[in-house]
This record gives C-alpha cells, sequence and structure tokens, in this order.
C-alpha cells in the first residue's frame, strides 16, 4: 500500500478538497493517508510552513496549489516506482513507498549523537587530561598501583619525560633541563642526580615525595587537551554559533609556534652535522604550555564550527523525521 503524507494545518480549508481528492484513487491506487498538522512542531513549521499544504506520494512530492490532475500524476509515477523496485528486489526502496514513516534504531542513535556530540568530544578532553592529572594524586596518597596504571596506559600516547612534565605534590611545579636556562628553579638533574640525555630514566621516573610525582602528559599535551576542552566548552554554552577560525590563522597561530619551537629544539639535538647552525636550546615550560595553548586552541576553534556544520544537517533531518513520526504514531494508537 502507497503512503501519502500530507503537511497541513489543521484549520486550513484546503484540507476536505484534498481528502475528497485522494478517495478518488483509493481503488486504482491502495494507500494510506497521514495528515500531519505542522503547527504542532516549530521544526515542521519553520520546513512546512511557506509550502503548505504539501503532499507527499511515495518518494513524489507536491507543494502549493497542486490539483486532481498532479495528484494522479504522482500517483502513476509512485506506482510505477513500486514496481520497479518489486522487479529489481530493492527492498528499501519498496519499504521507503510502502511502509510507514518510522524512526529506526540508527536514526534514534543519529539524533542522538548530532544532539550530544559535543558533550562526548569535551567529556573526552577533559577526562584524558584528568586521567593523566590523577595519576600523580594516586601515588600521593599511596595508590601505587592504579597510580602506575595510568602512567602505563597513557605511556604509548605520551613520552612522559620528566624533564618536560609538570608535578604535583613537590618542591617545584616543573624539573627542566639546565639547558632551558629557567631560572630560580633546581634543574632536572639537579634535583634527581639522573643524567639529563638519559632518556629512558627520564621517561620512567615517576617523582617521589621529596619532589613530587609527574603528570602521566607532558606539559605540552596539557596545555592542548587542557585548551581544546576550554573551548569545546565555551562553544557549547553559546550554543555551537562561533565561527571557525580561517585556515590560514590556524597555521600562523596554531601550527607554526608550535612547530617552530619543537622542530627548532628536536633538529637542534639531534646531533646531525647538517642542522649544526641551529643553536642547542631547550624549551621552557612556559613556551611548551603557551605553544601547546594555542595549538589546542586554534585546532578547536578551526575544527568544532566546521564539525557543528556537517552533524547541523543531519540533526535537522533526524529531528523533523521525529516530529513527523510522533503523529504518525500517536495517530496510530487512537
Amino acid at each position: 500500500m502507497l503512503q501519502v503524507i500530507l503537511y497541513i494545518t489543521a484549520n486550513d480549508p484546503r484540507i476536505d478538497q484534498i481528502k475528497t481528492d485522494l478517495k478518488q484513487f483509493k481503488e486504482s491506487f491502495p494507500h494510506q493517508l497521514h495528515v500531519i498538522n505542522i503547527n504542532e512542531d516549530e521544526i515542521l513549521a519553520e520546513e512546512f510552513g511557506e509550502k503548505a499544504p504539501v503532499l507527499d506520494i511515495g518518494i513524489y512530492r507536491l507543494l502549493w496549489e497542486f490539483d486532481v490532475t498532479e495528484i494522479e500524476t504522482a500517483f502513476i509515477k509512485a506506482d510505477a516506482k513500486l514496481k520497479e523496485a518489486k522487479s529489481n528486489k530493492n527492498v528499501v526502496m519498496e519499504e521507503r513507498i510502502t511502509k510507514p514513516l518510522a524512526m529506526t534504531k540508527s536514526d534514534r542513535f543519529s539524533r542522538w549523537f548530532s544532539n550530544h556530540y559535543m558533550v562526548i568530544l569535551n567529556g573526552f578532553a577533559f577526562l584524558y587530561v584528568f586521567l593523566a592529572v590523577l595519576a600523580p594524586i594516586f601515588m600521593q596518597i599511596g595508590w601505587e598501583k592504579p597510580g602506575r596504571t595510568i602512567y602505563k596506559i597513557y605511556r604509548p600516547l605520551c613520552h612522559q619525560l620528566a624533564f618536560r612534565s609538570f608535578f604535583l605534590f613537590g618542591e617545584q611545579p616543573y624539573y627542566p633541563r639546565e639547558l632551558a636556562g629557567v631560572e630560580g628553579v633546581m634543574t632536572y638533574s639537579e634535583a634527581t642526580g639522573h643524567d639529563e640525555f638519559d632518556l629512558a630514566t627520564a621517561r620512567d621516573f615517576l617523582g617521589n615525595e621529596t619532589l613530587g610525582y609527574k603528570i602521566a602528559l607532558c606539559e605540552r599535551d596539557v596545555a592542548i587537551y587542557g585548551f581544546i576542552f576550554l573551548f569545546g566548552a565555551i562553544f557549547s554554552i553559546t550554543g555551537k554559533k562561533i565561527k571557525p577560525l580561517p585556515w590560514y590563522l590556524w597555521l600562523i597561530i596554531g601550527l607554526g609556534p608550535i612547530g617552530l619551537d619543537g622542530f627548532s629544539q628536536l633538529l637542534g639535538q639531534s646531533g646531525f652535522a647538517i642542522f649544526s647552525w641551529l643553536p642547542l636550546r631547550e624549551s621552557t615550560p612556559f613556551l611548551r604550555t603557551l605553544t601547546g595553548g594555542l595549538f589546542g586552541l586554534a585546532t578547536a576553534w578551526f575544527g568544532f564550527p566546521y564539525l557543528e556544520e556537517s552533524v547541523k544537517d543531519n540533526r535537522y533531518e533526524m529531528n523533523l523525521k521525529t516530529a513527523v513520526t510522533d503523529q504518525i504514531d500517536e495517530e496510530g494508537r487512537e
């Protein structure tokens, strides 16, 4: 049986005439009519208000001032499309023409995700940083096993070098290499007695009761994901209306500083003769935090608004479909 949906206001004087016109084709084109009152939902009024009445016959749509001849033509086309679908064993098209519109499980998930994706992303960014901070807290209160488990989980995700990490509960918030030239603080080698260029030991060193315990993410990563969360929270609170950062500003503000700071340090310390012209340098905690924060902020500012644009259309379609199916379901219960 062909499915027919009429989008119209309940008090529209044309509704009786349209129903009468449809009855003429009840025998030649058996169909089920669903009348949707577009005034019952804001999204229905937005979509169909200026087009109503709107008549869907199968996959064909009639707008505004259609007559009985146009209705007959739509029925003929819909019936031909149904026969073609059956002949080609196109079950999806056949059900679309003959089954009442309904929300599938994938539709419900898609609607839920499109309405809550920022909660998921913000939650991930928050938990990613929070769990990294939880590791030194666990170590401080004596819960070493869960603390070490967190360090182990984060190990493939970050270098965890002690001289490039923040410390909690210790004498200083960080213990940089002497090469960084940070005045007024103990260097990593002074505090630990370890060789500053022994990377394996620096990764394994978690801290102690005197120096404190390092966060499971390095200073730069804490800043990156912290600012991604910060922008994500602001973006959500402001209704996802912030315009995207232009790509060239993302390059200048986000990628440029972190690339310059990171690669100049990496290449200068590589030991290759080709890079001997670069000064031997170690980035400071301030520069790591600043460049990481700029990268996280610019990346979120660039990416989240574009993500919203791609999700917005799907959210609208799913909310519109829900408004229609709610009335069809209510009609079926009457």
